[in-house]
């Protein structure tokens, strides 16, 4: 008698499971393929950025390259062709080669405007945009407003900040060029006895101090 009971049972199960399938069967079905189409997509996606910057990658070094060569005209051309059409990464990196291939030729003004450009993109990392606002200031030590440049470099010599030492290093240049030699000597100090900072600008330090002691 139990076993005719299961036996109900079991047909009952597959008579509901069956009603169930024939109502909500279709959910199912686009449930798998919406999935089956996204994880398709996503690996899609992922093969194409990965061949994206493979190509960038390679044209990254052909342009570089060609710098090594001297071959100006063909890097430039290069690295402006990847600034406009690289995988962000390699946007910015073409960017920066551009903007200092601009200023190894002379043409310092259009270095210092790709480099402004670069500081205040807001989609370029924090990290870029402080290089390319140092880098900015760097190319116009000896024309620009010493002032101006100097307050521009405050965020970049703040406490922690990544080219702390570089715009330290790059102040005392322009308190020297305003004649403000109390302020030079002080942040030349800061970086002589400054265990943390770099041997390269400890050093440079020190011959700076040295000059003005002579």
């Amino acid at each position: 008698m139990a076993d005719i009971f299961d036996e109900i049972e079991e047909d009952l199960r597959k008579e509901r499971a069956k009603k169930l399938w024939d109502r909500y069967g279709w959910i199912v079905l686009v449930v798998a393929g919406g999935i089956i189409l996204g994880v398709g997509g996503w690996r899609g996606w992922h093969w194409y950025e990965h061949r994206q910057a493979s190509q960038a990658a390679e044209r990254f070094l052909a342009a570089a390259a060609a710098v090594d060569r001297g071959e100006a005209a063909a890097a430039a051309a290069g690295f402006a062709e990847l600034s406009r059409e690289a995988p962000s990464g390699y946007r910015v990196l073409a960017r920066l080669r551009e903007a200092g291939l601009k200023a190894r030729q002379g043409a310092t003004a259009e270095a210092v405007a790709l480099y402004e450009t670069l500081a205040r993109d807001a989609a370029v990392p924090p990290l870029y945009r402080d290089l390319a606002a140092l880098l900015a200031v760097l190319h116009q030590a000896d024309s620009g407003d010493p002032r101006a440049l100097a307050d521009r470099l405050a965020p970049l010599a703040a406490p922690g900040a990544a080219f702390r030492y570089s715009a330290m290093e790059l102040q005392a240049v322009l308190a020297e060029r305003r004649g403000d030699r109390a302020e030079a000597r002080r942040l030349l100090e800061a970086l002589a006895e400054d265990r943390a900072a770099p041997d390269g600008v400890r050093r440079r330090a020190g011959e700076m101090l040295g000059a003005f002691g002579s």
